[in-house]
Formats: structure tokens, C-alpha cells, sequence
């Protein structure tokens, strides 16, 4: 996979701080301690400052060999909006790293303070570019789509007053993803319809159906390809994106076993923390 051009922010705060922020959140998976709130710690950090960090943080991934696999977009349900008081979705690049088999058991201690949402994940059959993608581009341009489950974690905080404007610098608070192996033809499912139900140790904790995505998880890929295409970025083929989550995200521990469980022929995907 290549290695993606990333957007180019106007950041706010000056090169030294943004590169500062950036070695703390390296720093962060040595020690094991989250930073505190950056929108505390630097008052005047703005969104464009946050994209810059997040653009940081990812060329030091890229640097060490790591690849960009995806994308991922968040925030694209009322219910993570609610979480978030955000008032549009937010997006971060996804290497290579950051996607793990399914069933098998995954370190909890690999994370900070993890947790757990379903969606679905869309495959690339051919390059997307916006400005001026439509949804029914999107359809032509995937290949299959998959059941997965999304890790959400945070090198920042979390803590009273957060922002989206955390989140996006610590890659829109991606920790892993774990996809599923049933490829299903969007031709072959009304996606909107896709009725999902998050299982924690055998009990049903959310349920909803994908249509509170956007409206269509379609319109999540669309959004994101006309986000990127700003800057010059494409989705090309075999890259992997997630959509959002369709219900609330919710909390695990060390010892959970975790099952993403779809209808319309999706099926399961499921992990556990050890």
C-alpha cells in the first residue's frame, strides 16, 4: 500500500508546540499515561491545529515503515455526536497497524481506555477523488462491504469539557479496527436497512440500524472522499473505509469477548481483551 498524501492544515499554533504535542503523544505508548486535554494545556489550539497534529503524527508512522490501509470516519451518528458535542464528523488516515484479525484475542493493555463500536467497512474496487463525489459514485466504486468492529481509544484525555478538537489530533481517537471476513455486494443489501447489535460477554449492549449514519453509510464514504478531495487526497482501490458507528460506544475490559452482529447476510465479527 502507498504511503498517502496527506492534507495540508493553517494550523494556529506555532511549528515548535504542534511538534512538541505531537513527541508527547509519541511518548504516550511508552509510558502508558494519557495527556491531559490539549484544548486546556493550549488554550488558543483551534481545529486546524488539531488536523496538523493528527498530519504529524501519521508521517511519524509513515517514516517507520508503516502504511495507509483506510480511513475512518467518526461521529457520523447522533448518538457519538451527542458523546462528542460535535457538529460534524471528524476523519484520520489508518495504517496498516491499526487493523487486527478477528477472533483473535487482543492485549487490553495494548490500549489506554478502549471502547467499542459496531459499523460497517466499505473495500475500494476503484479510486475515489472528490470534490463532487455523490453517493451513487460511492456505489460504483466499492467492491464489497464488511462487518467490523472499531476500537476507539484516546492518547488524550478523556476528562470533563473534551472536544472533537481532541479527538482529531489524536487520530479521531482510532485505536484499532477488527473487520470481518463476509464480503457482501452493495447491490445485494439495502444498506440503510442493515439492522446491527453489539454483544459484551454474551449480552446485547446497543442496537440500531445503520441508517442513523448519516442517513446511509454511503453518505459517510462520500462525505469523507469530498472532505479529502480538498487537499488532494484520493481513496484508492483496496483501501478500507469505516464508516461510523451506529450506535453509542460503550466501555470494555480486560476479559470481555466482543461480538459485532449484523443482519442482511453481514454477519459476525467478533474479538476479546485478554
Amino acid at each position: 500500500m502507498r504511503a498517502a498524501r496527506l492534507p495540508k492544515a493553517q494550523p494556529m499554533l506555532d511549528p515548535q508546540t504542534r511538534n512538541q504535542i505531537v513527541a508527547d503523544l509519541i511518548e504516550t505508548y511508552r509510558n502508558r499515561k494519557a495527556l491531559p486535554l490539549l484544548t486546556q494545556t493550549y488554550p488558543g489550539i483551534e481545529m486546524d491545529d488539531a488536523y496538523a497534529i493528527q498530519q504529524a503524527f501519521l508521517a511519524r508512522s509513515l517514516e517507520q515503515g508503516r502504511t495507509v490501509r483506510g480511513y475512518k470516519v467518526g461521529l457520523t451518528s447522533k448518538a457519538m455526536k451527542a458523546m462528542s458535542g460535535a457538529t460534524e464528523p471528524d476523519f484520520s488516515a489508518m495504517t496498516d497497524d491499526l487493523f487486527m484479525p478477528e477472533d483473535t484475542p487482543i492485549a487490553f493493555d495494548h490500549f489506554f481506555r478502549p471502547l467499542i463500536e459496531i459499523e460497517i467497512a466499505f473495500v475500494m474496487k476503484s479510486a475515489l477523488k472528490g470534490p463532487g463525489i455523490l453517493p451513487v459514485d460511492v456505489l460504483r466504486a466499492t467492491d464489497f462491504v464488511l462487518p467490523a468492529i472499531e476500537i476507539v481509544d484516546f492518547r488524550v484525555g478523556p476528562a470533563p469539557g473534551m472536544t472533537v478538537v481532541e479527538t482529531v489530533a489524536d487520530l479521531a481517537a482510532c485505536g484499532a479496527a477488527v473487520l470481518g471476513a463476509n464480503p457482501c455486494k452493495l447491490e445485494d443489501l439495502d444498506v440503510r436497512k442493515i439492522h446491527g447489535q453489539m454483544l459484551i460477554n454474551g449480552k446485547v449492549e446497543q442496537e440500531g440500524y445503520a441508517s442513523a449514519v448519516l442517513g446511509n453509510p454511503v453518505a459517510a464514504v462520500a462525505w469523507l472522499a469530498n472532505k479529502l478531495g480538498e487537499f488532494g487526497v484520493t481513496f484508492e482501490a483496496g483501501e478500507t473505509i469505516l464508516t461510523g458507528s451506529f450506535v453509542k460506544a460503550m466501555p470494555v475490559k480486560a476479559g470481555d469477548e466482543v461480538i459485532a452482529r449484523f443482519d442482511s447476510g453481514l454477519g459476525d465479527v467478533r474479538t476479546a481483551f485478554v
